[in-house]
């Protein structure tokens, strides 16, 4: 048996189908994977995703620490509240974890970790910290749910705290408020407005039925997964890896390469790859003819190996079966994808393929 979030009787009570996930018993759906998706995209849905784990770095040289740690730059959060999304590198330039930073004072900050490598990540951090004044606090007593869709922010802010709505709907893109243990942030992972929403365990079952008496929906992983891939988001250890990093994954934007004096973990690796040239790219595919994209088909150009899908799937804002693949960088706007030993056609396009709800693409 796994872990089970503070959320894990109101699963059972919705009829939930609990599958295992990184260590935790979490629920796939609640009957309709596909109903759930178009919640999100028409409306509001709510995931619980306190597997992930929120770990908060203190002390007087943490930004010290979180930059030489992280690809992106932590100089660059300077008011409270303030978020960047990063990976987190091994020497090679491999993605060790991809992350969002927050600043919430010159000594502290919060990271929110993905469930699956959180031990890894957490006994990764610590062995960094010698000779450094800091602590590494991982917060598990805290839940997290993510309410996101076109309607999700006013539907969600009735069932915060009175005195954090205002705060909470006046927030910007990648910015959070709080108040005492609840923190609150404009951030997803559907492609979608919403917030992400850290309040204590014991509290969460309460969070959820007010959610749920506005009229959010419960949502589980396989409508976050056909989100979040409809949206071009990387899925880490599936995208990217211990052996692949940001410049071949469609991440080379989270680098941070200024200052140049800033010696973060991987940096050497990635500016080795960078002078090399030839590095695989990340694409969209769109098939063109019948059947379904799969994580490790090949793509073929002309008969020939051109790279492999990493994550793909059937999109059902779309109707149609898309994928993300790393691909050699002279592959055209025209591929195959073999399937079942059949090459079918696939057009290649830029993500993220659906954003607002809208299609972003050419269908």
């Amino acid at each position: 048996m796994g872990y089970r979030t503070p959320l894990f009787a109101e699963h059972e009570a919705l009829g939930a189908r609990m599958v295992p996930f990184g260590g935790w018993e979490m629920p796939l759906h609640y009957g309709s994977q596909v109903r759930e998706h178009h919640r999100v995209r028409r409306d509001a849905g709510m995931f619980d995703v306190s597997h992930m784990l929120v770990v908060d770095v203190v002390g007087g040289e943490a930004a010290t620490f979180l930059r030489r740690l992280l690809a992106n730059d932590p100089a660059r959060l300077r008011t409270p509240g303030k978020a960047l999304y990063s990976c987190m590198l091994n020497q090679r330039g491999g993605v060790i974890d991809d992350l969002i930073l927050y600043f919430r004072a010159p000594d502290h900050y919060r990271l929110v970790v993905n469930a699956a490598v959180a031990e890894r990540d957490l006994a990764w951090m610590r062995d960094r910290t010698e000779g450094l004044a800091v602590t590494i606090q991982p917060r598990r007593e805290l839940a997290m749910l993510a309410v996101q869709g076109p309607n999700a922010r006013a539907k969600a802010a009735d069932a915060l705290p009175a005195e954090l709505r205002a705060q909470a709907l006046g927030l910007q893109s990648f910015r959070a408020a709080e108040q005492g243990d609840w923190f609150v942030s404009r951030t997803g992972y559907t492609g979608e407005d919403g917030f992400e929403i850290v309040c204590p365990g014991g509290e969460a079952p309460a969070l959820w039925r007010g959610l749920a008496r506005t009229g959010v929906a419960p949502c589980g992983l396989g409508a976050r997964d056909t989100l979040r891939l409809e949206a071009g988001m990387n899925l880490s250890g599936q995208d990217m890896d211990e052996t692949r990093g940001p410049l071949e994954s469609g991440l080379a934007w989270t680098v941070a390469w200024e200052p140049a004096g800033r010696d973060f973990i991987g940096r050497r690796a990635l500016e080795a790859q960078r002078a090399r040239g030839g590095l695989r790219r990340m694409v969209g595919l769109l098939l063109m003819g019948r059947g379904v994209l799969r994580g490790h088909q090949a793509v073929l150009s002309n008969g020939e190996p051109m790279g492999e899908i990493t994550s793909g799937g059937f999109a059902p804002t779309l109707q149609r079966s898309i994928a993300l693949a790393r691909v050699a960088p002279d592959l055209g706007a025209e591929c195959e994808v073999s399937i079942r030993d059949r090459a079918v056609p696939a057009r290649v396009v830029k993500p993220p393929f659906v954003r607002n709800g809208e299609a972003r693409i050419d269908l």
